[in-house]
Order: C-alpha cells, then sequence, then structure tokens
C-alpha cells in the first residue's frame, strides 16, 4: 500500500508540477479543470446520482471549465463570486457542521449535487487565477492547507485528548481532535511568518498570499491566516460528513492508495476561493 501511495503522488506530481511552471497558464487551467470534473463526477457519485448522470455531470463541468477560460469574467464579477463563495462556506458551512451528519440528507439531492458543482466551479475559477496571480501566491496558499494538515495530525497524534477531552467533531469525523486542530492553526501561523521572511529574502515570481496580507498589517496577516486554517478544517470535515452520510469511506478510488480527487482537494476548495476575496480586500 505504501508503495503504491508513493507510485500515485508521484504520478500526480509529474503531471501537475510542470502544468503549474509550463509558461502558458493554459495548461496548467487544463490539468486543474480535468481534476476538478473528477470532482464533480465523484460528488454526484456521493449525493445520489445514477452512474450516467454522475459522468454527465463531469463531462458538463469540463466544458464549462472550458468556456469560462476562453471568455473569462471581468474582474467585478470574479469579486463577486469571491464574495459568495465565501458566504457559501463560512456561513452555509457552519450552518451544516453545527446541524451534522442526518441534515445532509435532508436537503434534495438535485440542490445538493449544484451546490458542490458550483462550489466546485468556484475553486477552479480561483486556483486558474491563483495561478495567475503568480507561482508563490499559489504556492503559499497551497501550502497553508497542507502545512495544517500536518500539523494538526502530528499534534492530535502527540496531544490529541490530554488537554481537551471533547473530540473536534465526534459525529462527523471522530479521529479528529481539539488539539490537533490547535496544532494546525499553530503551524499555518508559524509557515506565514515563515513565509513573509522568504519573501524578503529570495527573490519571487510574485508576492505570497501571507506578503500581501502583512502589507495592510502584521495583525491582519496573522488572523487572515488563521481564518484560512480554520477554512481548511472546514472543507475537511464538511467533506467528511458527505461521505459518511453517503457511507462511503473515500470520495472514490480514482486515486490508488490516496482514495478519490475530493479527499486531496477537499480543504483547498474553501480556501483558494478565500486566499484570492483577502488579496483583493
Amino acid at each position: 500500500m505504501l508503495r503504491l501511495r508513493i507510485f500515485t503522488a508521484v504520478a500526480l506530481l509529474a503531471v501537475l508540477l510542470p502544468a503549474v511552471f509550463y509558461p502558458n497558464p493554459a495548461a496548467f487551467a487544463g490539468v486543474a479543470g480535468v481534476l476538478m470534473a473528477c470532482g464533480a463526477w465523484e460528488w454526484f457519485r456521493l449525493n445520489q446520482s445514477s452512474d450516467s448522470g454522475a459522468l454527465v455531470a463531469g463531462v458538463v463541468f469540463a466544458a464549462v471549465c472550458f468556456l469560462f477560460w476562453s471568455f473569462p469574467l471581468p474582474a467585478k464579477t470574479m469579486s463577486v463570486i469571491w464574495s459568495v463563495s465565501a458566504l457559501a462556506w463560512v456561513v452555509g458551512g457552519g450552518i451544516l457542521l453545527m446541524a451534522g451528519v442526518p441534515a445532509w440528507p435532508l436537503i434534495p439531492s438535485a440542490l445538493r449535487q449544484l451546490l458542490g458543482f458550483v462550489l466546485l466551479w468556484f475553486a477552479w475559477l480561483a486556483v486558474v487565477n491563483a495561478r495567475a496571480l503568480g507561482i508563490n501566491f499559489l504556492f503559499s496558499a497551497m501550502a497553508l492547507v497542507w502545512v495544517a494538515d500536518i500539523a494538526a495530525y502530528f499534534a492530535g497524534r502527540r496531544f490529541g485528548g490530554r488537554f481537551l477531552s471533547d473530540k473536534l467533531a465526534p459525529g462527523i469525523s471522530p479521529g479528529k481532535t481539539r488539539e490537533g486542530a490547535i496544532g494546525g492553526l499553530i503551524g499555518v501561523v508559524l509557515l506565514a511568518f515563515g513565509w513573509c521572511m522568504a519573501d524578503q529574502h529570495f527573490l519571487m515570481d510574485s508576492k505570497s498570499i501571507f506578503s500581501i496580507l502583512a502589507e495592510r498589517h502584521w495583525l491582519f496577516m496573522l488572523l487572515g491566516a488563521i481564518f484560512l486554517g480554520l477554512m481548511s478544517i472546514c472543507g475537511d470535515l464538511l467533506e467528511s460528513l458527505v461521505k459518511r452520510s453517503a457511507g462511503a469511506k473515500d470520495s472514490s478510488q480514482l486515486l490508488p492508495g490516496h482514495g478519490g480527487v475530493l479527499d486531496r482537494v477537499d480543504a483547498l476548495l474553501p480556501v483558494i476561493p478565500l486566499a484570492m476575496l483577502l488579496q483583493a480586500f
């Protein structure tokens, strides 16, 4: 299993990294569109769609991405999309997490499918626009999610349950602890300050999300990093909620050893659009 996980990870990087660094951003937009289309296929399957319906959803998603790449939206419209995305994730996500797994099936399946389609499209728009801002900006936002996840894992293993007896969300993801979440946020804060220092000492192609926020004020950067860290946890928990409602361990088996695409990008889905919102604030 470990060899399988490593092979899949190397194969993904072999596709993603050249697309990210390729001078023409269309390469990255295309790869991201394919991945998100696979995520749309998974989402529909998790939400009571037939196999054929899920396949059609994935194809339509890819077509929509191609259409909006060919005919870009104006900047003002993009700002509205980032704001709507923030409202959906912060307010809607908060309500769903408080309501728990039993509330998800009460929402009509067609509405759940449409919601996922739109949020995945928002995420695709965000990651493509983040790449347009610069590779350093894109990687800084993505690294925030990775560090939050890794730091939470090790903090949870080392300190989980020692100081706070209550789990983070026992009805959604019983293994996650409050200590792990706190450790993840501490990791994000350290990353933010460290990346700002790196931006000052190394020649980058663009400013990171952390340096952009720090230009307002270091406190704004601190609060922004914590906010994005919290939203990465929210994205992870919401995907767990959907999978638990569907009785699925993984979103699919598209990525051998890693589950599905949604399992790998769940925390990125809210973070990238919100990072775009904060940099434009």
